[in-house]
């Protein structure tokens, strides 16, 4: 899939992505920032920017201005915070692009932060974080991540928490905005039926003012993990959801497609050997995945599953010994090949929809300063043997490396850490 790259004078990276047989096209902006370049003093103001940016503008004075618009034109649009990038998009028919453009950079560049939208939001935000707190399906994710990057930002809940919420301030937003949303952190990707278009003189004319900033430093990660790690959240529950994770790669890492494989062979799908094993042969859960997500400096993969409050030792257990059997035996041909064309027929589609082809290509530009195309990446896919899955999985399956966390009716960490073996 061809692409065009060019760089702003201010130092915005614009990504141009034709995509034949498509109407509609994606605008998007990441932002390389979110929660790991916040400080216990603000954690949470990334996530709370982003309502922001909803709340009105110098051109479009409200949140109904700006909704009204963009429905409108039909179209889809959105904005998410992760750790490490902040993105915002509008999809729509692709006669819509420039008003989408227009009315992006508008919001990024001239929102107004008005105090009365600021202290009306936070009421949202609290209800949003109240909502993961009693969504222990969604919730558990976080107490995990707390407990395997504790010390450091990436250990913090991107949504923030009640206190620092309810205690933020304009003056916080503007210092946030004026430090991390400048062109040079940002990447404009433009994706599907854009032919017709100079994107570029486009991002010109919309982005073209903003005023480049200065490099921006995170805290590093450091693991010293020498023993397994577990941590209880004590809730009254009828099913118990519990995360066994271990430290993994980095975002481009060499061994990563290895590690995709080894993913979806363990639980990549609902023909993997956790869904297979756990759910359909004992019947010990509802659901069952795994999952593995790269940093910039670290990583993680993580099995997550729901299962009978009664029966979480069973099912500990048997995770456990997928763990040691896939560790210690390697996987066959055929299940290499069924994981193989999992992945690309997953990429195949995801290349059907304009917004996945900007979110694949922003983010390899964002974070690693390299486009992988499907092209590559599906090389990369097919070069992975038997062997690279084998080392992959000795690489990650030690012992001293469990990380468990559980929320449900229990207060016992000694009775998990007795499983972990």
């Amino acid at each position: 899939m061809d692409y065009r790259k060019k760089v702003l004078e201010n130092g915005l990276r614009v990504i141009s992505i034709p995509m034949k047989d498509l109407k509609s096209a994606t605008v998007l902006v990441l932002v390389g920032t979110g929660s790991r370049f916040e400080n216990k003093n603000n954690n949470g103001i990334a996530h709370f920017l982003e309502h922001m940016f909803f709340k009105g503008t110098t051109k479009r004075p409200n949140t109904t201005d700006i909704s009204s618009e963009i429905d409108a034109l039909g179209a889809d649009f959105n904005a998410f915070t992760g750790k490490e990038y902040t993105g915002y998009y509008i999809k729509a028919a692709s006669s819509h692009l420039k008003t989408a453009m227009d009315i992006l950079s508008d919001m990024l560049i001239n929102s107004k932060f008005d105090e009365e939208e600021i202290e009306r939001e936070k009421g949202v935000i609290i209800e949003e974080i109240n909502m993961y707190e009693d969504t222990p399906m969604r919730h558990v994710g976080d107490v995990y991540e707390a407990l395997i990057y504790n010390g450091n930002p990436l250990a913090f809940d991107t949504a923030g928490t009640k206190e620092i919420v309810r205690s933020a301030t304009r003056q916080m937003f503007i210092e946030y905005l004026n430090t991390f949303y400048t062109p040079d952190k940002m990447v404009l990707i433009v994706s599907g039926d854009i032919e017709k278009y100079n994107t570029e003189e486009l991002a010109k004319e919309f982005f073209g003012a903003m005023k480049p900033g200065e490099t921006q430093e995170f805290v590093r990660y450091t693991e010293d993990q020498k023993q397994p790690i577990l941590e209880v959240a004590h809730k009254k529950t009828d099913q118990a959801h519990f995360c066994i994770g271990l430290r993994s790669l980095p975002i481009g890492h060499p061994d990563r497609y290895a590690l995709t494989v080894f993913n979806t062979i363990m639980g990549g799908n609902m023909s993997s050997r956790l869904f297979i094993e756990v759910r359909e042969r004992r019947g010990l859960c509802y659901y069952i995945s795994s999952d593995s997500e790269a940093h910039i400096d670290t990583g993680s993969w993580v099995i997550q599953a729901g299962v009978d409050v009664t029966r979480i030792d069973e099912a500990v257990r048997v995770i456990v010994e997928e763990l040691h059997k896939i560790k210690n035996e390697k996987v066959s041909d055929k299940e290499l090949i069924k994981a193989k064309d999992y992945l690309k027929g997953k990429l195949a589609l995801g290349l059907e929809d304009s917004k996945g082809v900007a979110n694949l290509y922003g983010a390899g530009e964002l974070l690693e300063h390299k486009i992988r195309t499907p092209e590559e990446i599906i090389i990369g896919i097919e070069k992975v043997t038997t062997e690279d899955v084998h080392k992959i999985a000795n690489q990650l399956v030690k012992k001293e490396k469990l990380a468990f966390a559980v929320i449900g009716p229990y207060d016992d960490k000694e009775r998990f850490a007795k499983l972990l073996v």
